[in-house]
């Protein structure tokens, strides 16, 4: 199966298809999962032999398939799958992909490599199937910056933890869904990484932090990748825009000197200038200091699509 969908003008202008280059690229870097094409209603992303589109109304779907249709009959590309996910404006109205077209009868699970890392997805496990593509960047950044001890907030997946794992660094992987964790040791066995060295907790990270802090614990490396909203089993209330600050505060307390500490949010309400105001407001607050790196958006999402993401480098 050829790796990639190179550029082509698309029937449809507002649609953005991946180059040749970018596609080329990526696998020789031994990744299989990312964007292949990007509009105002929706993308199109390859996951292994797989493709799912997400789309904002039937009109953004027929378009994005209509446009995959160009591109495959063009270079004889094929998917084995084709799935279909809705993005409604409420997340309580969230529900998992569906299968498009393609055979029914396999496993709604796959494994995709990343820079030859190996992640699991699930079509099936529910709204998100288990990798943001959008991270691939920052992922390989902390692997490069071989950290020594990684904390993982909002860890999902895992995703962060497996690339620090492999880099050395012993990693405290933390998320309210204990499915998510189960997921996150998976992705540790696909790497055949041993769990030695490596907690996986289910708890409230608000909670957390200060346990942590108590115990003198610290970090050369921390990933806060919050949701916008979401509400703990005890019915504590989370809100980005509301907590930011209290959460970077309380992952303060815990960040070594020379801590590199990745801020991430898919807020609209959140830039990157917000992002890095609030956080120098904070870091003055606890009388830290540092400095501030926007990093580079991978190749294959257009401006506007992905996380706002910035890294703090406590000094």
């Amino acid at each position: 199966m050829s790796s990639l969908l190179p550029n082509r003008p698309s029937p449809q202008q507002s649609l953005t298809w991946m180059t040749a280059a970018q596609g080329e690229a990526l696998s020789a870097a031994e990744t299989t999962a990312y964007r292949l094409g990007s509009g105002p209603g929706g993308w199109v992303e390859r996951l292994g032999e797989d493709v799912i589109i997400s789309y904002k109304s039937d009109a953004a779907l027929a378009e994005l398939l209509q446009g995959l249709a160009v591109q495959c009959a063009a270079y004889g590309w094929q998917a084995r799958r084709v799935f279909a996910r809705f993005m409604p404006t409420k997340n309580a109205e969230r529900v998992s992909p569906v299968l498009h077209n393609g055979d029914a009868t396999l496993p709604l699970t796959t494994v995709v490599t990343e820079a030859g890392i190996r992640y699991g997805l699930d079509m099936g496990a529910g709204y998100s199937h288990g990798l943001f593509l959008d991270q691939r960047l920052n992922r390989a950044r902390l692997r490069a910056m071989k950290p020594k001890r990684l904390l993982n907030t909002f860890a999902y997946t895992c995703s962060f933890s497996v690339v620090a794992a492999l880099a050395g660094a012993e990693t405290l992987s933390v998320d309210l869904s204990r499915k998510s964790l189960d997921r996150g040791r998976h992705n540790f066995e696909l790497n055949e990484i041993a769990e030695t060295g490596h907690r996986f907790v289910v708890d409230d990270t608000m909670e957390l932090l200060p346990k942590l802090a108590a115990r003198g614990e610290q970090f050369d490396a921390i990933v806060l990748d919050p949701p916008t909203f979401s509400r703990s089993a005890n019915g504590r209330r989370w809100q980005v825009e509301q907590h930011f600050e209290d959460l970077l505060g309380a992952a303060l307390e815990v960040a070594a000197p020379k801590c590199a500490i990745l801020l991430s949010t898919n807020c609209t309400k959140f830039d990157t200038a917000t992002l890095e105001r609030r956080a120098r407001w904070c870091a003055k607050a606890r009388r830290r200091t540092a400095d501030y790196e926007k990093p580079v958006a991978p190749p294959d999402f257009p401006p506007g699509h992905g996380a706002t993401t910035l890294w703090m480098m406590v000094r």
